[in-house]
């Protein structure tokens, strides 16, 4: 079971005990004390200064938190992974969840899309979605008010509802694997949606 605490810790990929990632985890918070400002600084700054790959066609292809803020770009997945080592560098508990979205026209491929879950005190558990803003999306910080780049529209599509402390493995193996950002886009993580069956 998650313990709070895992949420607060570095890991390999969410690398905040990395001198790039601390010294800008500082440098956004400065010398202000509301957990909940700081939260928005951060999330603001992954969304907004971190180019999508895909949006930007950029490489390389990131996954650690610290090579997404050296190369200043990342798909979802690694701009969550940045987020989340931006947030827990400043004692912020956050973890990573998925929706999984339908990859165009509104119809099958699907593929896992990255944000964060961040703790905030009097509100607990708050989501948000640093993915970049663009023509029909529009991720906000406003809480309690959860304003996500993506709704979920059709069947297939899916909130999933765990909080993790670590990024799945099939998104670590696409995000390893390839070397190009076209080659990610073709090659999207997705997981199956478990349905439950009634007796």
């Amino acid at each position: 079971m998650t313990e709070m605490q895992d949420y607060l810790r570095p890991t390999s990929i969410i690398d905040f005990n990395h001198s790039i990632v601390k010294e800008k985890a500082e440098e956004i918070a400065g010398d202000i004390q509301d957990p909940v400002e700081i939260a928005r600084l951060c999330f603001e700054f992954v969304r907004d200064e971190i180019k999508h790959s895909y949006d930007y066609q950029l490489n390389p292809v990131t996954l650690k938190a610290s090579e997404v803020l050296e190369y200043g770009t990342g798909y979802c997945y690694a701009k969550s992974h940045l987020l989340a080592a931006l947030l827990r560098a400043n004692s912020i508990p956050t973890g990573i969840c998925y929706q999984r979205l339908s990859i165009d026209n509104d119809e099958e491929p699907f593929c896992l899309h990255a944000l964060n879950a961040v703790y905030l005190e009097d509100i607990e558990w708050y989501r948000i979605d640093a993915r970049g803003n663009k023509e029909g999306v529009n991720a906000q910080f406003n809480p309690p008010h959860e304003q996500l780049a993506y709704k979920i529209k059709i069947e297939g599509e899916a909130d999933l509802p765990e909080i993790w402390a670590e990024p799945l493995p099939v998104v670590v193996d696409v995000l390893s694997k390839y070397k190009d950002y076209n080659e990610v886009y073709q090659n999207l993580p997705d997981v199956p949606l478990i349905k439950n069956n009634k007796c």
